[in-house]
């Protein structure tokens, strides 16, 4: 598990879709800025996500598995993209290794692949990690 991963031929995993979810999200923190709450930034980034055609659920109820038995406990990231990358949104000062822990351990719960760790409080641009499982 990294910060980052690559596939055959060199190319990031996913690229051309998390070209698409940047220019989103850069979109969104140009209009809003740093200081509103998670939630207003979730609500903008589902607005511009339909806007241009990006498809995604906001707010899923994943299944977490153990030893391949569903547990009663779920995981609801912000956004599932493309059905294939989970985008965990924060808006605070700075992002820790709990956060980054937190994604991964989504990820890994998910089976997903590619995670995105966004912080639109860290002005004057959004903070997006790429994580990958």
């Amino acid at each position: 598990m990294g910060h980052e991963a690559r596939c055959s031929g060199d190319k990031l995993l996913y690229a051309d879709e998390v070209f698409r979810l940047q220019g989103a999200i850069y979109e969104v923190n140009r209009e809003m800025g740093a200081g509103f709450l998670e939630a207003v930034y979730q609500e903008c980034l589902a607005l511009e996500f339909a806007g241009r055609k990006i498809p995604f659920v906001a707010a899923p109820v994943l299944s977490i598995k153990y030893k391949g038995r569903p547990l009663q406990k779920t995981y609801v990231p912000d956004f599932v993209c493309f059905g294939k990358i989970t985008i965990e949104l924060k808006a605070l000062g700075a992002l820790t290794s709990e956060h980054r822990a937190q994604v991964l351990n989504y990820l890994k719960a998910s089976g997903m692949r590619l995670g995105l760790l966004v912080n639109f409080g860290s002005a004057p641009k959004a903070q997006i990690e790429r994580l990958v499982r």
